[in-house]
């Protein structure tokens, strides 16, 4: 029987076609305006998490949306979004307790591939993380985590967007 390992290396470069991400990496969620991003890739988590503080809900044409303030050190961007509501959600917070937050929903792209994601918004302004990417943001896009490597990835902004 034949086995075959994924490559230590970034990119869909084995015959099985996985991407092979690092525990961190640099992503984008474009449509946020968001980019370059370190994200700690985190399979341990279910639900991505996104740094925001100042999060108030409003009615917009009898939606509900959220408007949310971001900042992350890296790029020293500070940031006000407005974005619809997808729901609210319990999540599990990084000491293992329910809270309730809000989910939106909207592009990801890491190494020219792109897709869409639920994020849950909470102040993780005491993180060294601002952004974690859980595991069901990464299911059914062939990617798999080395953990022992990061940024395998490459530059999240490639000219070749996939879109799943």
């Amino acid at each position: 029987m034949r086995r075959l390992r994924p490559p230590l290396a970034g990119g869909p470069s084995n015959t099985t076609g996985l991407l092979v991400i690092g525990w961190q990496e640099r992503i984008d969620l474009p449509q946020l305006g968001l980019t370059r991003l370190h994200a700690k890739i985190d399979t341990g988590a279910r639900t991505s998490a996104l740094h925001a503080d100042e999060i108030n809900s409003f009615d917009k044409d009898g939606e509900t949306w959220v408007r949310f303030h971001t900042r992350f050190d890296d790029d020293a961007r500070d940031l006000d979004v407005e974005w619809p509501v997808l729901e609210r959600r319990e999540v599990k917070n990084t000491g293992g307790v329910p809270e309730e937050r809000i989910v939106i929903r909207t592009r990801f792209r890491i190494a020219g591939r792109a897709w869409p994601i639920d994020l849950s918004l909470t102040d993780r302004g005491d993180m060294r993380f601002r952004m974690i990417v859980g595991r069901t943001a990464l299911r059914g896009h062939s990617i798999v985590v080395h953990p022992g490597r990061r940024n395998l990835a490459g530059p999240p902004d490639r000219p070749k967007e996939i879109d799943s």
